[in-house]
């Protein structure tokens, strides 16, 4: 998402662009029925839908600077793209951006890749998180239960769903929380290809 004009106004708010300050994201790609990944962890549904494999650049955070996600979201990717074998794929998909793993056990990591185990809630790792970002962005990329925390703890900023045209009769839901729509302003609706996108920023509490 590219940088804009520091607004809290939804006219001004368009198209998924963020201010220019250092914001915690979530954005990933989602079931109709609301599912991040299959039962057995795999996104192998969204690369089947027709498009997914040319994404709109538009749809991804930009001045990205830290990325945080769960094991399960780590090991598909590590698995499924081979990295431990071809270690340089990762430099490809990830140059310079650091990336958390929360996790209660060992996880392989690809040589010379920018990647940290995290045993422990979010909230007690919030802090390292928000410095290694810097002015940067933190792009959480799931799963579910992730995003949860960062919500429980009021630290999430911005909630884009883009939502493909494909079921899953059971999963890993986006959000295994209960959210009043007090919670969420919607800034962003609009079509992607094949995909709907949406864009809330997410109202804190305190």
């Amino acid at each position: 998402m590219p940088v804009a004009k520091c607004t809290r106004s939804r006219e001004q708010f368009s198209c998924g662009r963020l201010c220019a300050m250092s914001e915690i994201i979530f954005d990933a790609a989602v079931t109709l029925n609301g599912y991040l990944a299959d039962e057995n962890h795999s996104l192998q549904w969204l690369f089947d839908v027709p498009g997914s494999q040319e994404p709109d650049p538009e749809l991804l955070p930009e001045n990205v600077g830290v990325h945080v996600e769960g094991a399960n979201t780590y090991m598909w990717m590590i698995e499924n793209e081979q990295l431990m074998e071809n270690p340089q794929k990762w430099h490809e998909y990830y140059p310079g951006v650091k990336t958390y793993v929360f996790t209660s056990r060992e996880l392989p990591i690809p040589e010379g890749a920018d990647v940290q185990l995290l045993n422990g809630p979010v909230a007690q790792f919030l802090p390292v998180i928000r410095d290694s970002a810097g002015e940067k962005n933190v792009w959480v990329l799931g799963g579910g239960e992730l995003l949860g925390q960062f919500l429980d703890v009021d630290a999430l900023d911005v909630l884009a769903l883009t939502i493909a045209p494909a079921a899953l009769s059971s999963g890993a839901p986006v959000l295994p929380r209960t959210i009043s729509s007090e919670s969420l302003e919607l800034v962003e609706a609009r079509q992607a290809g094949p995909f709907a996108r949406l864009v809330y920023r997410v109202n804190k509490s305190r």
